[in-house]
């Protein structure tokens, strides 16, 4: 495990478990993110207790977490992802001060994950709360109201289209197969339909 040590791969699986963390947070369920996290962290916490590092470093690492929570709760908040991007970038960037028998972190590396951590949280968590506040496309209550056409005579079961897509209907008064319809109420999968107009 003497690799470990190495500031750069500590450095490395400390930003790998920060952002499966934080990537947990933003879309939680799915186990994954939490273990790759879980896994990272623990490796990296190796590292950090055998290594030197800066208090400050560490606390702003943890602060990030604060405006990353809010920033996805909702939809145009981020100005608070993007102070979280950057309390995480400086403090990963600064947690090993360089000592007599250990080298600081290799600024390359810290340049390029830093900026491949920014825009990949940058996209990725905006587009997941994106997700997550959007109406769902599949809004069965949302056709309640909308107009159609009766593909097949509708009595007892026919077919209906609205919204772009084919349903199955019945109406109370029989409608004719090429007329326009109205939504009334669905019942399961079923629209309940009338003459419009």
């Amino acid at each position: 495990m003497e690799f470990l040590l190495d500031p750069n791969i500590a450095y490395i699986l400390l930003i790998g478990g920060l952002v499966l963390a934080m990537m947990s947070l933003a879309s939680p369920g799915t186990g994954l993110f939490e273990i790759g996290a879980l896994f990272c962290i623990a490796l990296a916490g190796y590292a950090v207790y055998n290594l030197s590092f800066n208090w400050w470093a560490l606390l702003l690492l943890g602060l990030s977490i604060i405006p990353f929570v809010y920033a996805i709760q909702k939809p145009g908040r981020e100005l608070f992802l993007a102070l979280s991007i950057v309390l995480l970038v400086i403090g990963s960037v600064f947690m090993f001060p360089r000592t007599a028998g250990q080298a600081i972190v290799n600024p390359i590396i810290a340049i390029i994950v830093s900026g491949l951590v920014t825009g990949f949280l940058w996209i990725a968590v905006r587009k997941s709360v994106e997700a997550t506040s959007a109406r769902p496309t599949h809004d069965l209550s949302g056709l309640i109201g909308q107009v159609g056409e009766a593909r097949t005579k509708i009595g007892e079961e026919g077919s209906v289209f609205v919204s772009g897509e084919m349903w199955s209907a019945r109406s109370e008064v029989p409608i004719p197969a090429g007329s326009s319809i109205r939504v009334l109420r669905r019942e399961g999968f079923i629209l309940i339909v009338e003459k419009n107009g």
